[in-house]
């Protein structure tokens, strides 16, 4: 492929090409990470400890400093001792590849090691749940008030300046408030991500509303359509595909505000699995579970993305990414 293929503007991609660079966009990131954790001269700040040697103080399997590892050989050479062996080793919080997957399947096979603990699978139904229950409230009142907003001025100008002050307080500074009025179960982890999403959820609809052609709107009126028939039959029609696409991305924002919303009130979740696995220094199970967050994030949006495809086959944005 030439150079001027690659920065082609808008430039429709084969199916073929799209596979290969969506296929690419990960292995390159795992490429780098393998290089990392594998090759030996290539950063590796540490040592681990294969042999003590004489230095009491150590043991195997322990991390230290290089420099301060060779030190230790220096001066064992100097008394005439036997010296500590290790192999270069990245900190604690960088595990290699083949550990991560490791763990991402342990995390389903073996049992937890706090008897009143979770399995993973389970603390990600508990995130789901909050997910779901967070961004369903967030978009039952905030869609159909951003597509008010964005039809008549007078309703936009007593809600919008408002808001536009609201979505700059940060979701959560108002978590010990939530917890105070809702208790410390789901209730404030939900309150969280409908403050952090409804907000933006009106405005971003409100925009997107307002690029609908005025011109369908006028002709509309001039037919004697009545308000709630324009709504229905002419606004939510033309602006459809577009609300579909900005709910897609406001539902990534509520998994953003997932991690914060589960720090408060009781600990549960797949962030408390995370806080509770960092706690132990088992970072590959830390690394396991923000992965599997990922790739359910992902998996979500394909599906949904392709279901748009399906809802909306006249829609040319649809799938030309």
């Amino acid at each position: 492929m030439s150079a001027s293929a690659w920065f082609a503007v808008r430039a429709p991609l084969s199916p073929r090409r799209k596979l290969l660079l969506g296929i690419g966009s990960f292995v390159l990131p795992l490429l780098l990470w393998a290089a990392v954790s594998y090759v030996p001269w290539l950063w590796h700040p540490q040592v681990l400890v294969s042999s003590v040697g004489e230095v009491d103080y150590l043991e195997v399997g322990m991390r230290m400093d290089r420099a301060q590892f060779a030190e230790e050989v220096a001066a064992m050479h100097e008394a005439g001792k036997t010296p500590p062996q290790g192999t270069p080793a990245n900190p604690v919080y960088l595990p290699a590849p083949h550990e991560v997957a490791r763990a991402f399947y342990t995390a389903f096979t073996t049992a937890p090691e706090q008897k009143d603990g979770l399995w993973l699978h389970e603390s990600l139904w508990q995130s789901m749940q909050v997910i779901f229950w967070g961004f369903l409230i967030s978009s039952v009142i905030g869609v159909p008030l951003g597509i008010l907003c964005g039809v008549y001025s007078p309703i936009a100008r007593l809600n919008e300046p408002f808001i536009e002050f609201f979505r700059y307080l940060p979701a959560p500074a108002f978590g010990a408030l939530a917890v105070a009025i809702l208790g410390i179960h789901d209730g404030p982890k939900i309150a969280i991500i409908v403050i952090g999403t409804f907000f933006q959820q009106v405005l971003v609809i409100a925009n997107t509303t307002r690029k609908l052609e005025f011109g369908l709107l006028e002709a509309a009126l001039t037919l004697g359509t009545k308000r709630w028939r324009l709504l229905s039959r002419v606004v939510l029609p033309g602006i459809l595909p577009d609300l579909y696409r900005d709910q897609r991305v406001l539902l990534g924002w509520a998994w953003t505000y997932l991690i914060v919303a589960e720090l408060i009130g009781t600990s549960s979740g797949i962030t408390f699995f995370i806080t509770q696995q960092a706690r132990y220094q088992h970072f590959e199970n830390v690394y396991a579970a923000i992965a599997m967050i990922g790739v359910i994030g992902l998996g979500i949006d394909l599906m949904l993305a392709w279901l748009g495809r399906r809802l909306f086959p006249w829609d040319r944005s649809q799938g030309k990414s």
